[in-house]
């Protein structure tokens, strides 16, 4: 139950997130990393760096090379990026041109760690596998110069599938009123003084407590159904 209701919890708050976050752009009320964001985002529960999501995945998780709107697109690392780098598809245009969601990409307005909503990415690769790409760069307002090594896209389950489709494409209605209603109602008990978005982000990093924050004021556990963890 408790599973389920993480994956809800991360649904509610994707959808709160990306709302507040203009297509194309990016926003800044707290320091945001691409790891913890991507798993809020997709419902993909793996954890550790980056570079360490392909390898954990493996019997957990469907992978592979064709971009589906909900997957993690994750990157290898590299000398500039040797932690790697995780990112959630939003949109999936043709066979070679998606738009991903994810954070602490680019510099904004000189700093890094903000949301980037709808950004988009090129498969260069030789053989069209989505084995290399490049990826817009705000600060440039252009696809970077740089090809990065990708392993390929880690696919959501069934459950967590339908709850980031639900997060991303309603992202105006109810879902984003209840986000933002159990954000502000948990703020003076986990962080007095804290305004909704720095509370998104530590539910972020802790999930497991909000969850059954949720779940004791009967809003989790309503809508967690009677899955087992």
């Amino acid at each position: 139950m408790m599973k389920r209701t993480r994956l809800v919890l991360g649904s509610m708050t994707a959808a709160a997130v990306m709302a507040l976050a203009p297509a194309g752009s990016a926003f800044a009320d707290t320091y945001w990393q691409c790891v913890p964001f991507a798993r809020m985002i997709s419902g993909v529960q793996i954890f550790g760096d980056a570079w360490t999501w392909w390898k954990q995945a493996a019997g957990k998780y469907d992978t592979g090379n064709t971009p589906q709107a909900g997957a993690v697109l994750c990157f290898k690392p590299t000398g500039a990026m040797r932690l790697g780098h995780v990112a959630v598809v939003s949109q999936v245009l043709t066979d070679r041109v998606i738009q991903i969601s994810h954070a602490n990409w680019s510099r904004i307005n000189g700093t890094r760690g903000q949301i980037e909503r709808d950004v988009t990415v090129i498969d260069v690769s030789p053989k069209g596998d989505w084995s290399q790409v490049k990826v817009w760069y705000d600060s440039i307002g252009d696809l970077g110069s740089t090809t990065y090594p990708v392993h390929g896209f880690i696919y959501q389950d069934a459950t967590a599938s339908t709850l980031t489709k639900t997060g991303f494409t309603t992202a105006q209605n109810t879902a984003v009123t209840v986000a933002q209603s159990a954000a502000n109602q948990m703020v003076a008990a986990v962080r007095p003084g804290s305004g909704p978005l720095q509370m998104l982000s530590q539910a972020a990093d802790a999930t497991d407590r909000i969850a059954a924050l949720l779940q004791a004021a009967g809003q989790g556990g309503a809508q967690a159904g009677d899955s087992q963890e």
